[in-house]
Order: C-alpha cells, then structure tokens, then sequence
C-alpha cells in the first residue's frame, strides 16, 4: 500500500481526509493492525510543547524619520539587547538574552525574570516595547539615537528563526551531588531527590518518524500557533546514534532548524520562560503533520511511551565536566509514572515540556487539516539520516583546549 501527498492533499480538498494523533493512532492500530489502518489514515499529527533555547527572532524595524543605522550600534528592545551587526534596521533577538542591568548569578540563585523570550511573547500578545538604538551616524543614516515605542503590526517583518528545535530525545537530568543545583533542565536537588525530562515522548514529532523518511526541509508545520515550514536540519542533528530495534535514538540525536511568520503566532504557544540561577528561554509549540504514505510510515507513528527510552545523567558531575557516563536508561512510560528507579533508590519525575499541551497541539493541527485549511507540504530535501555522514561527536571527544 502506497500512496502520494498528491493524493492526500486531494483528500484534504474535498474534506475526505482521515486525520487522527500521534496518541489516537496507537489504538487503532491495536484494533485494526497496521495493513488495514494505513489504508484508512491519511495523515497523523504530532505535538511537543517545552523550552526550546536555540530560538529567536528576526525583526525589520521600519526607518526612523531621519534615519537611523541600527548595524554597528546597539539596539535594546524593553531593555534586552538585540544584535544589530544584519544592516540598517534588521535586528536578531534571541530567546536568551538579557538585560545588561540583570544581576545575573551574583546573588545566587539569580531569577531571571525577563530575556528576549518574553520580549517575543509580549510582542505576539499585541503589546508595545520600548525600542532604543544607538548608532555612530552616517552620511545617509544621519540620526545617532531612536528611542520609541514599537508593536509587531508597527514593524515591515517579523520572522520567528529557531536553529534547534523539536529534540529527537534527550537526556534525563539528575543530582549526584550534596547541594541544589540550578540548569537549564530545572532545579535539581542533591542525593537523586529528582529527575527532570523534557519531551512529549510518543507524541513527539521526531520519534513519529525516527528516519525522517517524510519530514525535510520545506515541511509546513504547526510553529507557535501559526503556520511554519522546516528550513534545514538543526544544529547539533545527529542521526547517527544508539537506536532500538524499531529505530528510535536512545540518545539525543536529530533536531529541525523552523521559521514562521510571527505576526501569525500566539502568546500561548510561545512563552517567555524563566529558569532560576540558569537563564531566560523561550517555550515554544510545534506540531508536525506526519503523511501516512506506507504501511512503514504507519508502524513508525504507532509508537508508545513503553518502546522510547532516555539516557540518565548527572548534572552534578558528568554533563559539565562532559563524561561520557550515563547512568542507565529509563522508558517515558516509567518517567511519565512518576517516579523511576536510579541506583535502588525511588527517585521522583517531572517533565518541562508539557504533554496536554501537545495533546492540544496535535489536535488544532488535525482540526486544520479536516477543515481544508492546512495541506501537506513534500519536503525539498530530506533531513540527513542514518549514515549519511552528518555527526556531531560528544562534546568530551573534542574539548576546547586552554590557551598558554
């Protein structure tokens, strides 16, 4: 059994198009088996909706009356510094900066409470932000300082760019040591007091299609509550690592490099986010809409929380001296129980990304869908696979070497 996104997206055209979730899939294919399910499903959806640091924003500001050269000067947008090195008035706000004033760690743990991810977050609610910019002035950019207030309407383009997003797995976060410690996986208390995740598991779009055999370069998706696409693979993708015997990473392995139009996004499905004695993030929802084209693609997205497994690390120790050292691995099943076993002791669970909220994310993707309002897109190029010589060594396989 075959079919063509041609023949799906016919399908879709008409309102004959039969879409279920990641999560609604793995039922029926236990009732129907795969054979008969993949005749009948034309298209699976897929959801994850957590922290997802590697994101940002790209703005054109518009010019000021004279004008002004942004590139080269400094740009502040509500007090977080944007970089201004693009051209005269295209600025890059990443979901991680912060304001040169924030104490930062000097009183440890420090809070954090606003970066550039809330900055993104208060603009697609509508609101305005204070924009400086300082410059050194130019012939034809003659204006040295701008200070204004500024909206997403107000602005020419606003483009969301985030180079990793959408983790296939990740690691489990834990505390081997004798005091709190504060990372970008949370709060995490000495002596195994807690185990931190952070992915929707069988839900998750990468796990759906664990070779990447429908999602590529040019895949429209579900990006922070509007419509985005696939630009390329992401940073620190790496398909070539420990799999089970279906296929799935039992490490952190691909990641999709998504752009959208912010102007169309939510302040629901991209969130400011704070981490204390870490940083600021931006949470941001993604949904992928998985084509069932084989009988393959079907048994790929009937996956459940029982056949996923994640690595367990320490934090304390191993991640920042970047040891190779792994504690065990551990279903999303048994982290999504509550509580796991790591070296005879019960240690409680808590996942950063939520998983209603990719239940929700799956679902307003299908409803699109039904409603003839999303159609599937044939990626232009496929994400580097297995063996395709795309590899990103462990970090303590190349260290940065100390000068002197």
């Amino acid at each position: 059994m075959t079919k063509s996104i041609a023949e799906i997206n016919e399908k879709i055209a008409k309102g004959q198009a039969v879409v279920v979730t990641a999560e609604e899939v793995i039922d029926l294919v236990n009732k129907k088996g795969v054979a008969k399910a993949a005749k009948e499903i034309d298209v699976v959806t897929t959801g994850t909706f957590g922290p997802m640091c590697s994101s940002g924003a790209f703005f054109n500001l518009g010019h000021s009356k004279p004008r002004i050269k942004a590139g080269g000067g400094h740009v502040y947008l509500n007090e977080v510094p944007a970089y201004a090195g693009i051209a005269a008035v295209d600025i890059f706000l990443g979901a991680t900066a912060i304001p040169d004033e924030d104490p930062r760690n000097r009183i440890h743990p420090g809070e954090f409470n606003y970066g550039g991810g809330h900055v993104i977050e208060d603009l697609v609610a509508g609101k305005d932000v204070r924009l400086v910019i300082t410059a050194h002035g130019t012939d034809c950019y003659p204006r040295r300082k701008l200070e204004t207030w500024i909206n997403l309407e107000s602005m020419n383009e606003a483009l969301l760019f985030d180079i990793r997003n959408a983790y296939q797995n990740y690691n489990v976060a834990v505390n081997l040591g004798e005091r709190t410690i504060y990372t970008y996986m949370g709060v995490l208390k000495p002596n195994l007091g807690n185990a931190n995740y952070s992915t929707s598991g069988q839900l998750s779009p990468l796990f759906n299609d664990p070779y990447y055999k429908t999602i590529g370069v040019g895949t429209r998706i579900f990006l922070g509550g509007g419509t985005g696409y696939v630009a390329w693979h992401g940073t620190q993708h790496n398909p070539n690592v420990l799999r089970t015997e279906k296929g799935l990473p039992r490490r952190g392995a691909a990641t999709l490099a998504v752009t959208g139009d912010l102007k169309q996004m939510s302040p629901r499905w991209l969130v400011g986010t704070s981490f204390i004695g870490y940083g600021a993030t931006l949470t941001v929802g993604i949904g992928v809409p998985i084509p069932i084209l084989s009988e393959e693609i079907l048994s790929y997205t009937a996956v459940t929380d029982n056949e996923i497994f994640a690595p367990i690390i320490d934090y304390f120790e191993a991640y920042p001296q970047r040891s190779p050292d792994i504690l065990g691995e551990v279903s999303y099943a048994q982290l999504k129980s509550g509580k796991i076993k790591i070296q005879g002791k019960d240690v409680p669970t808590a996942s950063l990304s939520s998983y209603s909220r990719a239940v929700e994310i799956a679902n307003i993707l299908k409803g699109w869908i039904q409603k003839g309002e999303f159609y599937i897109t044939e990626s232009v190029s496929p994400l580097p696979g297995v063996d395709s010589g795309v590899i990103v060594k462990p970090m303590q396989e190349r260290p940065f070497e100390e000068e002197g």
